[in-house]
């Protein structure tokens, strides 16, 4: 049952997303998640780093249970037909394929036509990284890295875990993923605050990035070799799945260091050749596309197994 909702809710989000006239009514519930977070934040992130850790495990605790049992309650009540219909339609609250690819091509169109300004403003909507003094090369790179990486956040594992546990794993997923998103940084303010939020997030990506690392080589054959070679080079243990898959298959070198919230965070390079450019970043559009499809194709074919072994 979860694997022909998801199908459903894959295509309708493509096709509507969260419309801008719902969001203007009733905010996205990333907002409320991301609200509750930083109140936590305000609250609890102070005392010495061992006070900070614990608080920091509590807000975990709190971000599995109330979603979760958010997630089983709308499923004991959303039943028959019409329940189904609204299952799916909050179903695609998870997931991200058009929003991702509007706000990306938000970054693309303003380069392409020199406007640095508005590239940046863009950009900051997608990463978390400073993105005041970036030039056109940098804002291509930062733009295809959030790509790659937001493959696997924002599609591939919430839809893993809304196929392995429906309402529950998906709110779960996403809380959490807004949590590492939020304060599961490296910078002296998260570094022990967000370091439960950050080892959730890895554990609960841990699968999904594989899948949506293979997923890009399959769409854009050319990744294999630098996915497998430069995956693990990354400071997260699943990010660089995807990235690196990208950056073979595009032939260029993404990662390297950058700046967060005013402190520079070193990281390594990831693929070979020069630095991504707007042309790159076009090209990471199209292959994003391609790799959203095959997901599809992979959860129909997941319902055709399953219709023919019953």
């Amino acid at each position: 049952m979860n694997s022909a909702l998801l199908l459903v809710a894959l295509v309708v989000e493509a096709v509507i997303g969260y419309p801008d006239t719902l969001n203007r009514r009733i905010p996205h519930p990333v907002v409320w998640t991301g609200r509750l977070i930083s109140g936590l934040d305000r609250r609890w992130n102070n005392g010495h780093a061992r006070q900070q850790r614990r608080a920091g495990i509590v807000v975990v605790v709190i971000l599995v249970l109330l979603p979760a049992t958010i997630g089983l309650i709308l499923e004991v009540f959303l039943i028959g037909w019409f329940g189904m219909v609204l299952l799916v339609l909050i179903a695609t609250t998870g997931l991200a394929q058009r929003s991702l690819y509007i706000h990306v091509r938000g970054v693309m169109i303003p380069l392409k036509q020199g406007d640095m300004a508005q590239a940046r403003k863009a950009l900051s909507m997608i990463v978390g990284r400073d993105t005041d003094h970036l030039d056109e090369q940098a804002i291509a790179s930062a733009a295809t890295e959030s790509l790659a990486e937001s493959f696997c956040d924002g599609i591939v594992a919430p839809a893993f875990w809304f196929l392995i546990a429906g309402l529950p794993g998906l709110f779960v997923f996403k809380a959490i993923s807004t949590a590492d998103s939020q304060i599961g940084h490296l910078d002296a303010r998260y570094r022990h605050f967000g370091w439960a939020a950050a080892r959730a997030d890895d554990v609960m990506n841990f699968l999904p990035a594989r899948i949506a690392g293979f997923l890009i080589c399959i769409a854009a054959p050319g990744g294999w070799r630098i996915m497998f070679r430069d995956a693990r080079k990354h400071l997260s243990p699943n990010a660089g799945w995807s990235e690196a898959a990208m950056a073979g298959a595009l032939h260029v070198q993404m990662g390297g260091g950058a700046f967060y919230d005013g402190e520079w965070i070193e990281r390594q390079a990831l693929g070979d050749g020069p630095r991504p450019q707007v042309q790159q970043l076009s090209g990471a559009l199209a292959i994003y596309i391609r790799a959203c499809l095959l997901l599809w194709i992979i959860t129909g074919a997941i319902i055709g197994t399953l219709i023919w072994l019953l």
